[in-house]
């Protein structure tokens, strides 16, 4: 479990890193499912990412 935000976002980064990773072999193969499963999982990493409060805010 990340105990600070600085923690949490290096995981969350480290997601869209596998996902852009994965998008560049979806995108080789031709797989349109994929794609769209690759773009949805990181808007939701994206929302995290960049929420509205972050973590720190009081």
């Amino acid at each position: 479990m990340p105990t600070n935000e600085k923690e949490y976002n290096g995981y969350l980064l480290d997601q869209l890193h596998a996902l852009q990773r994965i998008e560049k072999i979806a995108k080789k193969i031709g797989n349109e499912e994929l794609l769209e499963a690759i773009e949805e999982e990181k808007r939701f990493v994206n929302e995290k990412l960049y929420q509205n409060p972050s973590l720190t805010a009081e």
